[in-house]
């Protein structure tokens, strides 16, 4: 018997069906209900009546469950009492990313941080990346997200890693999932106006000795994808930065692939609230 088991049937008495348990839990159903099966196999009796319109505690169950709430009470005052020593119910988290990892990546993060400490003060600020490495020398931010490698100033953790795909118009017919160079010589290209990532495109061409044929270079990714879905180019754009994918484009991968690495970083010689060590944990998990 442990605490997830006896909390995963405390959330199946409070929701009353295994799905909303598991929606509840952040979980999928399957791990809710070996979770019940091994609680039930261990204790010998059956605790929970399963039927059409969900599941009910048994006699036992009920009583089992009385004593569970005591234990999963005790448990969080043992949390609380660690997690105030380690300043987490108190003080801020300031965090700073490019704008495709904030949208895609950090919500669920900061949710689930906000849930588990809501007394922790945090901020989130969208900069591009040279603006989160500033803002890192300057103490205005604890972390910030950034494409992988910074320099030797920075203490960085891999936390994602991007794919660059090939965006084009959903007008050209009979694409294969995967492009050959030849498939993109056809194409005039929408250039991303952002120099870190323009390069990295720009010399993976030339790395394969490919001609890249620039028609437009523009600064924000949203208006990128819109040109590529009026048929007036093809571009090559980090996944998580072409989202939301349009009707209108079809995404394909690149004849060789290429992806960006996604870190958190610190300033090193900087030491930080146990808050960052928190959320940078749950950002690598």
């Amino acid at each position: 018997m442990n605490i997830h088991q006896l909390l995963v049937l405390a959330t199946i008495a409070r929701e009353g069906t295994f799905s909303n348990a598991a929606l509840a839990l952040d979980t999928s159903q399957a791990a809710v209900s070996r979770a019940i099966a091994s609680l039930e196999g261990e204790l010998g009796v059956p605790l929970l009546k399963r039927g059409r319109f969900g599941a009910k505690l048994t006699q036992v169950g009920e009583r089992v469950l009385f004593h569970s709430y005591k234990i999963l009470e005790l448990r969080e005052r043992i949390d609380y009492e660690v997690n105030l020593e380690k300043g987490l119910y108190a003080g801020r988290l300031r965090i700073a990313s490019f704008r495709s990892a904030a949208t895609h990546l950090l919500p669920p993060i900061l949710a689930r941080f906000r849930k588990q400490f809501p007394r922790v003060e945090v901020s989130l600020t969208e900069l591009e990346p040279a603006g989160v490495e500033q803002a890192l020398r300057e103490g205005q931010v604890d972390m910030g997200l950034v494409p992988l490698p910074r320099s030797d100033e920075f203490r960085v953790w891999e936390v994602a890693r991007d794919e660059y795909v090939a965006l084009l118009p959903a007008a050209m017919h009979d694409l294969p999932p995967r492009l050959t160079w030849n498939d993109l010589t056809n194409y005039d290209f929408v250039l991303y106006n952002y120099a870190e990532c323009t390069n990295v495109v720009r010399e993976h061409w030339q790395r394969w000795g490919q001609e890249l044929k620039v028609a437009y270079v523009i600064k924000e990714d949203s208006t990128i994808v819109s040109m590529v879905a009026e048929g007036l180019g093809a571009a090559i754009l980090p996944r998580l930065a072409a989202l939301p994918i349009p009707d209108g484009v079809q995404v394909r991968s690149l004849p060789e692939s290429l992806e960006r690495v996604i870190g958190v970083a610190t300033l090193v010689q900087t030491p930080h609230a146990p808050a960052v060590d928190v959320f940078i944990e749950m950002l690598r998990n």
